[in-house]
C-alpha cells in the first residue's frame, strides 16, 4: 500500500523533484478521505493546516458563483496552507463521489526539517512554479487577487530564504535572485551578468562542466560534489555547498544554484574540534593524576613551598619545578594553574620523557596535513589548545635538543611553526616545567640548552622528597587510606603510633607514588579493619638477601615470596626491554599470558625507569 501511495506521489506536479525516498517519509502520517458529490470540502476565508491530493474523483475550485477550475485525479490543491497560515483563497467542493489523500501541515513542516532532501524538492518545484506566473496568469486571468497572493507567496518563499537562490539560463546569464544572493555576490545589480565570474576558477569550472554534461537531459537535481568558493564584487571570497536544477530546454533552458554558507560551520567546527581536543586531554589529565588528595602540609619545608606557589601564581612568570621522581611537581604546577588569572583555561600537561622524540614536535606544535607519512589530517599541537591557559612540560630535561629553540622562541615570541607548515601561530601561554634532573649540570654537559635553562629558571621551586617531609608522611597516608578505603568499600582504619613509626621510618624512595602505591595495596589486603603495616613497607634495603643453604632448606614468607617475584619480573623485562608481549617478550620468558603478566606489574608497583 505504502509503494502505491509513493507512485501515486510521484505523479502529483507538487512533489515531481521529491525523490521516493523522502516521499516515504511523507506517507508515514497521511490519511484517506471520501467526500459525496457537491460536499464542501473547505471554504473560501477559512484557515488551513491542510493539502489534498485527488485519488480518484474530481473538485471544483470556486468563489460563490465563479468557477476558477475543475481538478480531477493525480491533481492537488490547497498546499500553501502547508507553509502557512493564511486564509483559504477560494472553496472547493467534489463533483463527484471523490476519494482524497490528506497532508497535514504539522507532519509536511516535521518533513521538511528532518529531510533536506525533500525540503530542496519543494524548493524546487516552488522555484519552477515562479517562472510559470505568467501562465497562470493567462489561465486565471479572472482571479487577480488569486495571483496575487500566490506570487507574494512564491516571493516570500525565495527573498526570505536564507541560502542563495540563483537562477540564470542556457548562456549563463542571472535572470534572478535572492537577497541572500545578493549578499553573497556583494551586488544588488548582477541581472543578466554571466554567473561564471562570480566564482574561482575551479568552481566556475566545475559548475561549466555540470551543465555541459547534463545539456541533453530535460532535468537536473543534484548537489555539487565540491564545496565552491564564491568571489563577490568587493573580492571577499566564501565556501559554500549546494545544489543544481535544470528546467526547461532549448532557448527556455533555466538553472538553479541553491548555494549555503558553510564558512561559520567551518570555523564552528574547527571550534568544537579544538574544544573536544582540549577536552580529551583534560580528561587524559584527570585519569593520570596521581592523586586526588591535593597538597598536605604541616611540614615547614612543603609550606615554603606553599608560600612560593602564593607569590608566582597571580603572575605570568615562568616556573621551573625541581624534585624526584613522585614527590607532586605536577600537583605543584596544578596549584599554581588554580591560583593563576589564568583558571578559567585549560592546564594542558605533557610528558617530555615519555613522548618518542619523533612525534614530540608533533605533539607540541601540531602539523598540518601531509608533512608526514601518517600526517592524514590538520593536528592542533598542545601549545594551541593551551592559548590563554597554562601548559605543564614534565620532564621538561628529556626534551630533544634540537626541539629545544622551538620552544625557546614561544618563551621569548609567543609564537611557532606547525610541522609542514610556514603559517606563524601566536599564542599566549603561561609556562611550568618540571624536571628531576639537575638541569644546570645537563646545561654544562651540553645535555641542555644553557638559554633555555635560564628562561625556564625564571623562578624556580624544589619539592622536598617525602623522606624530608616529617609528619607529613603520616598525615597524606591517613588521608590516602579514607579515600581507598571509601573507594573499595573497606572500613577505614586509623594509623596507630607503631603504624606512624613504621612509615616514619621508612626512607620512601619513591615518594608520595610509593606511598599512594603502598595504601593502595594495605587497603586492598586489609582483614577486618586491621592492616599489618610490617608486611606492606619493605625492608630499608633495596632487595632481600635470599640465601639457599645446601645444608638447611629455608621456609621464605609470603613477603619474601613477593620481593623474589618482583625481582624474577624485573630481570626478565630488563633482559627483554621492557617488551612484555610477542615473540621476544618478557611473558613468553616468564611462560605467562601477556594480562597475567601486565597484571601482576601493576600489582607488585613495577614502573620503568626513566
Amino acid at each position: 500500500m505504502s509503494e502505491n501511495l509513493v507512485e501515486f506521489l510521484s505523479g502529483i506536479p507538487f512533489f515531481s523533484e521529491v525523490s521516493k525516498k523522502s516521499l516515504k517519509h511523507l506517507i508515514e502520517n497521511v490519511k484517506e478521505e471520501e467526500y459525496i458529490k457537491n460536499e464542501n470540502i473547505f471554504e473560501k476565508d477559512t484557515v488551513g493546516n491542510s493539502m489534498y491530493a485527488i485519488i480518484n474523483g474530481s473538485v471544483k475550485v470556486y468563489e460563490k458563483n465563479h468557477i476558477y477550475s475543475t481538478l480531477s485525479k493525480g491533481e492537488c490543491f490547497g498546499e500553501y496552507a502547508l507553509i502557512d497560515n493564511e486564509a483559504r483563497s477560494a472553496s472547493i467542493s467534489a463533483l463527484e463521489k471523490t476519494k482524497v489523500l490528506k497532508i497535514e501541515r504539522q507532519h509536511f513542516l516535521d518533513v521538511m526539517k528532518s529531510d533536506s532532501g525533500f525540503a530542496q524538492g519543494i524548493l524546487a518545484v516552488m522555484i519552477k512554479r515562479h517562472r510559470e506566473l505568467d501562465s497562470i496568469q493567462e489561465r486565471l486571468a479572472s482571479s487577480k487577487i488569486e495571483i496575487e497572493t500566490t506570487n507574494s507567496k512564491m516571493s516570500g518563499l525565495i527573498n526570505g530564504a536564507m541560502d542563495a537562490i540563483i537562477m540564470f539560463n542556457n548562456d549563463f546569464r542571472v535572470i534572478l535572485t535572492n537577497p541572500s544572493a545578493n549578499k553573497l555576490l556583494e551586488n544588488d545589480d548582477v541581472l543578466q551578468r554571466n554567473v561564471l565570474f562570480f566564482f574561482d576558477d575551479q568552481s566556475a569550472e566545475l559548475i561549466e562542466s555540470i551543465v555541459k554534461d547534463e545539456d541533453n537531459k530535460k532535468s537536473i537535481n543534484k548537489y555539487l560534489p565540491n564545496i565552491v568558493k564564491v568571489v563577490g564584487s568587493n573580492d571577499n571570497e566564501i565556501l559554500n555547498e549546494g545544489t543544481i536544477s535544470k528546467y526547461g530546454s532549448g532557448k527556455d533552458t533555466f538553472y538553479t544554484l541553491i548555494l549555503r554558507n558553510i564558512e561559520e560551520r567551518l570555523i564552528a567546527e574547527d571550534k568544537i574540534n579544538l574544544l573536544t581536543k582540549q577536552t580529551q586531554y583534560l580528561e587524559e589529565e584527570i585519569q593520570e593524576l596521581t592523586s586526588s588528595y591535593g597538597i598536605m602540609a604541616e611540614d615547614e619545608n612543603m609550606k615554603k613551598v606553599l608560600n612560593l606557589i602564593k607569590q608566582v601564581a597571580r603572575t605570568d612568570a615562568t616556573v621551573l619545578i625541581n624534585g624526584e621522581t613522585g614527590t607532586g611537581k605536577e600537583l605543584v604546577a596544578r596549584a599554581i594553574h588554580k591560583e593563576s588569572n589564568r583558571n578559567d583555561k585549560p592546564l594542558i600537561r605533557i610528558n617530555c620523557g615519555a613522548i618518542p622524540a619523533n612525534l614530540i614536535e608533533s605533539e607540541l606544535f601540531g602539523h598540518k596535513k601531509g608533512a608526514f607519512t601518517g600526517a592524514t589530517v590538520d593536528r592542533k599541537g598542545r601549545f594551541l589548545l593551551a592559548d590563554k591557559g597554562t601548559i605543564f612540560l614534565d620532564e621538561i630535561g628529556e626534551m630533544p635538543l634540537e626541539l629545544q629553540p622551538k620552544l625557546l622562541r614561544i618563551i621569548q615570541e609567543g609564537e611557532f611553526d606547525p610541522v609542514g607548515s610556514s603559517e606563524t601561530i601566536k599564542v599566549d601561554v603561561r609556562i611550568i616545567a618540571a624536571t628531576h634532573r639537575n638541569l644546570f649540570d645537563f646545561s654544562k654537559a651540553g645535555k641542555f640548552r644553557e638559554d633555555l635553562y635560564y628562561r625556564l629558571n625564571v623562578f624556580p621551586i624544589e619539592v622536598p622528597s617525602l623522606k624530608k617531609r616529617g609528619n607529613d608522611i603520616c598525615l597524606i597516608a591517613q588521608e590516602m587510606i579514607s579515600q581507598f578505603s571509601k573507594k573499595l568499600n573497606k572500613p577505614i582504619v586509623n594509623l596507630t603510633d607503631n603504624d606512624k613509626a613504621l612509615l616514619l621510618a621508612y626512607d620512601w624512595p619513591g615518594n608520595v607514588r610509593e606511598l599512594q602505591n603502598l595504601v593502595e595495596r594495605a587497603v586492598i589486603v586489609s582483614q577486618k579493619g586491621t592492616i599489618n603495616w610490617s608486611a606492606i613497607i619493605p625492608n630499608n634495603s633495596d632487595s632481600i638477601e635470599i640465601q639457599k643453604d645446601a645444608h638447611q632448606e629455608k621456609i621464605l614468607t609470603s613477603y619474601e615470596l613477593i620481593v623474589l617475584e618482583k625481582e624474577n619480573i624485573l630481570k626478565a623485562l630488563k633482559q627483554t626491554r621492557w617488551k612484555i608481549s610477542g615473540e621476544n617478550g618478557a611473558a613468553k620468558l616468564l611462560q605467562l599470558p601477556p594480562t597475567t603478566l601486565a597484571s601482576k606489574i601493576k600489582a607488585l608497583g613495577i614502573e620503568r625507569p626513566i
